[in-house]
């Protein structure tokens, strides 16, 4: 069985998802990591016994690497990718995939044209409510979806966004609440409803915060090709990250999610309940955040088993820049203040 050889560029809150969830393989380990702050690179490679670089370029030249995980602000992920992919290596990239539609199309054709694979982390898609809700809507017991809403209130306050040099910003973290915050909960419903988009009409606006250029609350509508229209609204100036809001209509039944718990209900008496399993438990180590769950973990392994078999993971480029798309004219729409259609 092939070792892959893994290193991670970016060791900052995302990091311990990608460590803990290769060290816990059979077929990876990490031989290097990378940040520009010496001190938090050392204190990683450390911690997972391997060398540690502050120019992520050194180390590619300098190791032998097979696949590179991207835990970097935003507007790192596609130029970072495009150069991986040059070499030859294989990408595993946090969300969003880029801040530019064009940016996302690129990474694509590099992965293609030097034959490697691209992975985008998703992992909510892995949680038993999303697995729940997603097959029963495949096997067409809840039968033809009608319409959908989510909502996502989380809390991102000024001096959260005073720590950091990047987010709040347009040029650096691309958006505020819908690339960053909701941008999971927007990606499961397109899932769900797993239709092209029409067009999208979405309002964006700041009423909360005094120190970013982004938007702190969002909502639209999207309406997709099969006829469905969903709505949304995000914001993170409340209280605290209250649990995600999904609902899914359907012809046969009504599905909700509220956090990770689905609950279906459908015409016919029968009700399906999915929830994280207590006894399904990974510790990524403290400081994690809860709201990233536990599938970091079943992401990562589905990665590793596809390019061991030389196949596609469930979450390409090709798969993840639907999502993307849907992103980037949220932001048109909001800005233009005009409809957009795709």
């Amino acid at each position: 069985m092939k070792i892959f050889k893994a290193a991670i560029i970016g060791c900052g809150n995302i990091f311990p998802m990608h460590a803990q969830s290769v060290k816990a393989l059979e077929n990876a380990e990490i031989v290097a990591v990378c940040d520009l702050k010496e001190d938090r690179a050392r204190e990683k490679a450390n911690e997972f016994n391997c060398n540690f670089y502050t120019d992520y370029k050194e180390m590619l030249n300098k190791e032998e690497i097979d696949v590179i995980h991207i835990c970097l602000p935003h507007y790192l992920h596609a130029e970072v990718a495009i150069y991986v992919a040059k070499l030859g290596k294989h990408i595993l990239t946090e969300k969003p995939m880029s801040i530019k539609l064009e940016d996302a199309e690129a990474m694509i054709k590099a992965a293609k044209d030097n034959k490697v694979t691209l992975g985008v982390i998703f992992q909510n898609r892995y949680n038993p409510g999303s697995q729940l809700i997603k097959k029963t809507l495949q096997s067409g017991e809840l039968g033809k979806v009608l319409a959908g809403k989510l909502e996502v209130t989380w809390n991102r306050s000024d001096e959260y966004y005073s720590h950091s040099e990047w987010k709040g910003t347009w040029e650096m973290e691309g958006g505020g609440v819908i690339i960053d915050q909701a941008i999971h909960t927007m990606d499961l419903m397109r899932w769900f409803v797993d239709s092209d988009i029409d067009y999208i009409d979405a309002n964006i606006s700041n009423r909360a915060h005094e120190i970013i250029q982004v938007e702190d609350s969002a909502e639209g509508v999207i309406k997709y090709k099969n006829g469905v229209v969903t709505a949304f609204h995000a914001i993170n100036y409340y209280t605290y990250d209250a649990p995600v809001k999904i609902e899914i209509h359907c012809e046969k039944g009504i599905a909700n999610m509220i956090g990770d718990r689905a609950h279906i209900k459908l015409k016919d008496g029968r009700e399906f309940i999915a929830d994280d399993n207590p006894e399904d438990v990974f510790h990524y180590g403290n400081g994690t955040k809860g709201y990233w769950g536990t599938s970091h973990k079943k992401q990562i392994k589905n990665y590793y088993d596809a390019i061991s078999l030389g196949i596609q993971p469930d979450i390409t480029g090709e798969e993840a820049i639907k999502t993307q798309k849907m992103i980037c004219s949220i932001y048109e729409s909001g800005k233009k203040r005009v409809k957009i259609e795709l």
